[in-house]
């Protein structure tokens, strides 16, 4: 690729918020410290109210610096998706890089590439989740609406990858695993983050973090929670996101188990410069998911240092090495449960911390980014 002509990465950027945003924002600024022009174009219009679980899909904070966000496209509105791609056009762009995460951005995403396509323009498609956590009877047509315009694909792991070779054979793919963020700040002392967070200082705890939906798995954590093994060890556990449905169900299940004064919930969105302070409060970061395919959260994980627990389910054990960094154990409430006992009973903290020092150096955003250009360069 050279470095004169822009590369075009749409996508979720600022004012928009949320880890897909917070990515593809971190993403043009490895390509730009590689040497090249990036531009990015978002949504002025990413969700009809109507659609979004949330709050807000708003960031409250200060733009990044160094970028172009273009705010151009509107997913339910088809003339947004031609003057988009007329401005994208006028760029002369070298290549269009477009990340995909589900189904109901097919129609938009799907038309911006063909118009895009029609015009010689290398499109790769950054894809999170080729097949949804939560899949409908019409998502795989919709994404293939999408796919079929793709000249490529780059995937976040091994497990899509193998779905595009069902979805869309024949066309290229290479992956590489979710990079490290490093948007969040450095590491603090576990007693002032905990004095932030107004925890007690002497207490141990797991935490859940990012926004609550049925496939990542809360509900198995509070049952683990519940055991007789794990009451025994004294913990707490902090539930910290927004929950995209009914948390009520949640509340009953720890009125139920008699865990009220064992779980802490802050069901908001978490600002930017807080995140910190939650993951060094913790003891151990838990991703109790049913369904997966990576994790940004991992990632956060990762750049914190701390250890993890997750589930053998879609990309997450590729990047969690069992018994190095952390637990890989089955998707159910017992194997959770013994997981946090033996952390806790052999206090693997300070060992797994250290090796998920060294292990996050192959997730950096250098070597990310030259893999990208590797595969671009060879698209030519």
């Amino acid at each position: 690729m050279n470095k004169v002509n822009p590369i075009i990465l749409v996508g979720p950027a600022f004012p928009l918020r949320g880890g897909i945003a917070h990515f593809n924002e971190s993403f043009a600024k490895s390509l730009m410290d590689e040497g090249y022009p990036v531009e990015l174009v978002s949504f002025y219009l990413q969700y009809p109210s109507i659609l979004f679980p949330g709050k807000t899909q708003k960031s409250e904070g200060e733009p990044p610096k160094g970028l172009t966000i273009h705010n151009w496209l509107s997913s339910v509105n088809p003339f947004s998706w031609r003057r988009a791609a007329k401005k994208i056009i006028a760029l002369n762009p070298q290549l269009i890089v477009i990340r995909f995460w589900i189904p109901f951005m097919a129609p938009a995403l799907g038309a911006l590439a063909k118009k895009l396509r029609k015009k010689g323009i290398t499109v790769i498609g950054l894809i999170d989740n080729a097949i949804p956590h939560e899949s409908r009877g019409l998502d795989k047509t919709l994404s293939t609406l999408f796919f079929k315009h793709c000249t490529a694909f780059f995937t976040l792991s091994e497990s899509v990858a193998d779905d595009l070779k069902v979805l869309a054979p024949g066309k290229k793919i290479q992956t590489s695993p979710h990079p490290v963020y490093d948007i969040f700040g450095y590491p603090v002392k576990k007693a002032q983050a905990r004095e932030k967070l107004d925890l007690d200082p002497e207490q141990n705890y797991i935490l859940f973090f990012g926004f609550i939906r049925a496939y990542k798995g809360l509900d198995l954590l509070i049952e683990a929670m519940g055991t007789d093994a794990v009451r025994k060890l004294d913990l707490k556990l902090i539930v910290a996101g927004e929950f995209y449905e009914d948390e009520q169900k949640y509340r009953d299940l720890i009125q139920k188990l008699d865990l009220k004064d064992s779980i802490i919930i802050r069901s908001n969105y978490i600002p930017q410069d807080e995140v910190k302070y939650y993951f060094c409060a913790a003891n151990i970061v838990a991703q109790t998911y049913r369904s997966a395919t990576q994790s940004g959260v991992t990632q956060i994980a990762y750049h914190f240092e701390r250890p993890m627990l997750v589930t053998d389910v879609g990309g997450l054990a590729e990047t969690v090495p069992n018994g190095k960094v952390g637990y890989v154990v089955p998707p159910n409430s017992g194997a959770i449960a013994e997981a946090i006992v033996r952390f806790f009973s052999e206090m693997n903290e300070i060992p797994f911390a250290e090796k998920a020092a060294v292990e996050k150096e192959r997730f950096s955003w250098s070597h990310f980014t030259r893999k990208f250009i590797d595969f671009a360069d060879q698209l030519k």
